[in-house]
């Protein structure tokens, strides 16, 4: 089991906020942009953790532990009905769902921008909220696969971090898993 982090845009958050959408998340979505990055790595059984930064302090938004992973197409066609903003398969009629109503759902089953090319979900997902982590928390987390390859985010003359560095699917370290899944343990 690994654990990764992918980010949420801030107009992503209060999207979600403006729809009373506080989950629990059932999905997450990658596509071949930065804004929606990639989630190929993410694998059954492994543990996604969206992220922002919500007036400059770092957010965990939710835990999601991946018991399914296919194209987003097949998810938004069985799940809402509608391919929505996901890459059509080669060979499918794209029509066929392009203007079909969508079925009941929650505002994080749509993809929030174009192209959406994978789906992980499950039915284990937390609350979406924000879970601040401490900003001297901040320079010990570690990203990357294998430990000699780790990363630590960046951050701007202020100490804020650098939006940039969060805008690609990032591994957690174990060190790091550790300190993300204690902001869902139960108290």
């Amino acid at each position: 089991m690994a654990g990764y982090m992918v980010y949420w845009p801030q107009d992503r958050v209060q999207e979600l906020k403006r729809a009373k959408d506080n989950g629990p998340i059932k999905v997450v979505f990658g596509s071949i942009h930065a804004r929606m990055p990639a989630i190929t790595s993410v694998k059954v059984g492994d543990i996604v953790f969206p992220v922002a930064l919500l007036k400059k302090k770092f957010c965990v938004m939710a835990r999601l532990l991946v018991e399914h992973r296919e194209p987003a197409y097949d998810y938004l066609v069985r799940e809402l009905g509608n391919s929505c903003s996901a890459l059509v398969p080669e060979g499918v009629d794209w029509k066929l769902y392009y203007d079909r109503p969508l079925l009941p759902h929650l505002a994080h089953q749509e993809p929030f921008n174009c192209c959406s090319k994978w789906a992980v979900w499950g039915g284990k997902g937390s609350a979406i909220t924000p879970r601040e982590l401490p900003d001297e928390v901040l320079p010990d987390l570690r990203f990357g696969y294998p430990k000699s390859k780790e990363k630590g985010l960046r951050f701007d003359e202020k100490g804020n971090v650098m939006t940039n560095c969060l805008t690609v699917t990032r591994r957690l370290s174990e060190e790091t898993l550790g300190i993300f899944e204690a902001l869902f343990e139960e108290g």
